[in-house]
Order: structure tokens, then sequence, then C-alpha cells
């Protein structure tokens, strides 16, 4: 699969800056709006699906749902194009990382924490459903945190009007961890499948890892067809019951059993919260995230002005891309496992999620270490006046000196030195 290399223009206007993140769809560049002069996020289809009228209504509905929706919880899409060889969307730059990210470098979270989460994410999923939209792929890797804490819903590739499907296909569509059952077994779909799968992602929250698997996909997809989401305290300790039943109602086999949409289940989490006491709490920024890597080399601004990109500037480019996507070869999303060096996975352990401390700044810098001064070597001083230079120094001193000698004896003795009378006798 081809990557689109620094200073590549997309529509005349958005300039490629580097690769941020990479699914099996499509690539994340960060770039440069020539036109604004700020960076964007650009979601790029991969050149396989350009000439495939199924991936391309996909990426056009996204674009249409998005452009619908405004909200801070929802990402922001700015333009679309499916012109010409590239087919991308234009959408706000997120420079923090996703939660699927935040997960693995901290474990299952404690109730207060997973709480932040949820509404944040439920608060952006509501919007969507009061528009009667479905989104159908609710998962961590589309909960997104940016700089500031603040947690975005993104990806509305799969989104469908709720009157425009009133019954699946035969084909299973979604993250198979996170499907509804109605999303397998071919039932009518409605806000309440995407309830399903948030239940799923807060049960992933307080215990580390997803209710379901299965020897294949297939099978991993109808198991929860068969059995209920057991209770999150049943596998990891501290999940009051609360919680227990919050998950139990979201994720309840019968879609009427369930809450209706996200603004349900968002009123039933703040009532657990307050029951509970729960303090506020801001959510951290993921520290190892793709996109945290990829802010670590500044956007070249200079290509906003419509300069072709230097072999310096796409070789730095090329350097993240391997940084970013080490085995650029393998069609799978980013992960911090993929991008960093092999880590343990995460036990069901809180340890790594400090108590809850709203506003918590910045750890401090540390002063730098005092640098030792560096040692000449031993041996010949070094100078910078030549062999040649220091002679004629010496000659014109030793010249200077003979010649004031010289002077202050005429001056001082033979100029004015006493001349004996000479008498000269007469003959």
């Amino acid at each position: 699969m081809a990557s689109l290399s620094a200073g590549t223009t997309l529509d005349g206007r958005y300039v490629v800056d580097r690769p941020i993140a990479r699914g099996g769809m499509a690539t994340v560049y960060r770039c440069v709006d020539a036109r604004l002069g700020r960076e964007v996020a650009a979601k790029v289809m991969h050149e396989q699906f350009v000439h495939d009228d199924v991936f391309r209504d996909r990426f056009r509905r996204e674009a249409r749902a998005m452009a619908q929706l405004s909200h801070p919880n929802l990402v922001n899409v700015y333009d679309f194009s499916a012109s010409g060889g590239e087919v991308f969307l234009i959408m706000e730059l997120i420079t923090g990382g996703t939660l699927r990210e935040l997960l693995a470098e901290r474990g299952p979270m404690p109730p207060h924490a997973a709480a932040a989460v949820m509404r944040g994410m439920l608060t952006g999923l509501s919007v969507a459903h009061a528009k009667g939209m479905v989104h159908r792929d609710i998962k961590p890797d589309n909960v997104l945190i940016d700089a500031s804490s603040r947690v975005k819903l993104s990806d509305f590739g799969l989104v469908r009007a709720a009157a425009e499907t009133p019954q699946s296909t035969d084909q299973i569509v979604g993250t198979v961890a996170y499907l509804s059952p109605e999303q397998v077994d071919g039932s009518p779909i409605t806000a309440a499948s995407d309830v399903y799968s948030a239940g799923i992602v807060l049960f992933e929250l307080l215990t580390g890892r997803t209710p379901f698997s299965g020897d294949t996909p297939l099978a991993h997809a109808y198991a929860r067809l068969r059995a209920d989401v057991p209770a999150p305290s049943s596998l990891i300790a501290g999940v009051p019951k609360l919680f227990d039943e919050l998950v139990a109602t979201a994720t309840a086999r019968n879609p009427r059993d369930r809450f209706h949409d996200a603004s349900d289940f968002l009123a039933a989490l703040d009532d657990v919260a307050r029951e509970l006491r729960l303090p506020a709490y801001t959510v951290p920024v993921p520290r190892n995230s793709a996109a945290h890597r990829a802010a670590e080399f500044p956007t070249n601004f200079g290509l906003a002005a419509g300069a072709t990109a230097s072999a310096a500037s796409a070789g730095s480019a090329r350097a993240a891309q391997q940084r970013l996507f080490p085995g650029d070869d393998a069609p799978t999303r980013v992960s911090p496992a993929a991008a960093r060096p092999a880590q343990p996975a995460p036990t069901p352990s809180r340890g790594q999620w400090p108590a809850a401390a709203p506003g918590r700044g910045p750890a401090p810098v540390p002063a730098p270490a005092p640098q030792p001064r560096p040692q000449r070597p031993a041996g010949k001083p070094v100078s910078n006046r030549s062999a040649i230079g220091v002679a004629l120094y010496t000659v014109v001193v030793i010249v200077v000196v003979v010649a004031v000698g010289l002077g202050a004896w005429w001056f001082g003795s033979g100029m004015y030195g006493e001349i004996p009378e000479i008498i000269v006798p007469r003959a």
C-alpha cells in the first residue's frame, strides 16, 4: 500500500506533513491547510478501495454525518473530497490519543475514571442519537482524548439513519468484540445497539478486557447470543454493585431491556455517580499515543506556502513514518504494542491510576544535570598563531628594544656629553 509523501497536496489546498495512524480502510495524516494556515487531519482512503463504490459511499456517509453534528464531544469535520484519485476527509486534528492507547498504558480504570470517560463518550453519542443516527462502531479505538483531556467520539464511517436501517444484511458490519446481538443475528438496529456496544466499553474500562471470546471471529460474534455479559465485579475487586447494574442493563440481550439511547444511559450513569459520590476527574492524555509521537516532529509550515518539500523534509517524514508504523506493510491499525518495544500486558490492577484529583497539573520538569566542562588533551598548548607570525613578532620586539636603548644613550650621554678641549701647540 502506497503512502503519501511529505509535501503531497490534496485538492490543491491540504499539504501532507506526516502520517498519524493507520486503519484497515484509511490512513490519517497530519496536514497543513494552505488556505487557512492551520493544522488539520486528513483521513485518506487506501488506494485499493478508491474505486469500490461501497467504501466510497461509506466515506461519503461519514463526512455528511459528522458535518451535521457539532459538539465539543465530537470530532469536527471540515471538508470532504471524492474527486480524482484520492478520496479523503478533512477533520479536526487531535494531538492526544485514543482510549485504546490509554487503556494499554494504564490498565483497568477505577470507577471515577471510567465514569468520566463514559460521560464524554455518551454525551457525544447522544447528539448523534438525537439526530436519528446509529453509530454502529462504538469501541475504544473510536474514542479520542484531545490535548486538553476532552473525550471525543469519532469515526462515523458505519453510521446509518435508524429509519434507513430497519434490518441488517447477512454481512456482519462492525468490530467483533463490541457487536450488539442484533448486529449478529440480523434483527433491527436502533440506538439501543450503540447502547450495547457502549456497555461493552464500560465493562472493558472496569476490567481491562472484553467479555466474550471465540476460536474464530464468527464464534466470537455469536457468543453474545448465548450468554450475558458477566458482572465486572466478578473479575476485578473494587467495582461497585451499581456499576454491575449499569453494565447489565446496557448489555441486556433483548434491546427492549436496555437503555433506550445514549441520553438514557448517560442519565443513569450520572445517577450512579451521585449515589456513590464519585469525584469529578480529569481524564489523562495518553503519553505514548501515535498522535503524540507524530507531534514530536515539528510541522514544516513552509509547506503551506506551496513550496516543494526538500529532501531533508521528506527524509524526516520517512523517519517519522518508520517510528510510527514499524513494519509498514502490515495493514493493521496502530496500537502501542505495535509502535513501541514489546511490553507485558497490563494486569487487572488499578495501581497505575492516581486517586481522583481533578485539575492535576503536569509533572514538574526536572532541572538538567550539570554537564562536565570539556577537558583539553594533555600535550602541546593549542594556539591560533602560526610559527612565522611568532618569529616576526619577536624580531619586531627586539628591534624596538634596541632602538629604544640607542635613543636613550644618544640623548642621555652621546648628544649632550662633554667634549674635552683640544689644544694644538703653535709651531
